[in-house]
């Protein structure tokens, strides 16, 4: 990530990570109400690099960078990043990105316009990360709005037991997304 939206860009690997366990998300009756609604249409992968844009632009501090932005147009190009968008009378109101390898999906960022979308959004991943059999989902670091939604903390060590199950899953984001192959002895 980067330092800032100009910043030089780094590597990091935290002490604890945040997860979001699929039966562990919390959804509030105005929440529930809203997603069992037709308020939003839901889509995959319509507008790629208008969610990773308004993830960047959204927020007066943001760790996209525009070199952070064309790295994840390029994962989005050969089918490793995905988005899920939220439209309200055909306009783009919220969504979230990240980066789906095997069983593992790794939520980079999420934006809202209009209250509730990127709940919404959030809502939608965890139903079809489920369907199609996923067993991570990687918020990486642990913020208030995403603890308030039943993402928790975990140690290091879990993270990567889970991670090496997650990689080894044969699973895919959408039928025609790439699979890796990875041993799990090569991993820890």
């Amino acid at each position: 990530m980067a330092e800032s939206r100009q910043g030089p860009i780094g590597w990091y690997e935290p002490f604890e990570r945040a997860i979001l366990e699929f039966d562990n998300l919390k959804i509030s009756r105005s929440l529930a109400k809203v997603v069992g609604s037709d308020k939003f249409a839901l889509t995959i992968d319509r507008a790629f690099s208008r969610v990773v844009h308004h993830c960047a632009t959204t927020r007066d501090e943001t760790w996209i960078s525009p070199e952070i932005e064309a790295a994840y147009a390029e994962l989005h190009h050969i089918g490793f990043a995905h988005s899920l968008e939220v439209w309200q009378d055909q306009e783009l109101v919220g969504g979230l990105y990240g980066v789906s390898i095997n069983g593992a999906f790794f939520g980079e960022s999420m934006f809202h316009c209009r209250r509730d979308a990127s709940k919404a959004a959030l809502v939608y991943l965890v139903e079809h990360l489920k369907s199609r059999g996923f067993l991570l989902l990687d918020c990486q670091y642990i913020n208030s709005h995403m603890e308030s939604l039943g993402a928790s903390v975990i140690s290091r060590e879990a993270y990567q037991e889970r991670l090496a199950q997650a990689l080894a899953a044969s699973v895919s984001f959408l039928d025609s997304s790439p699979r890796l192959h990875f041993d799990s002895q090569q991993s820890r």
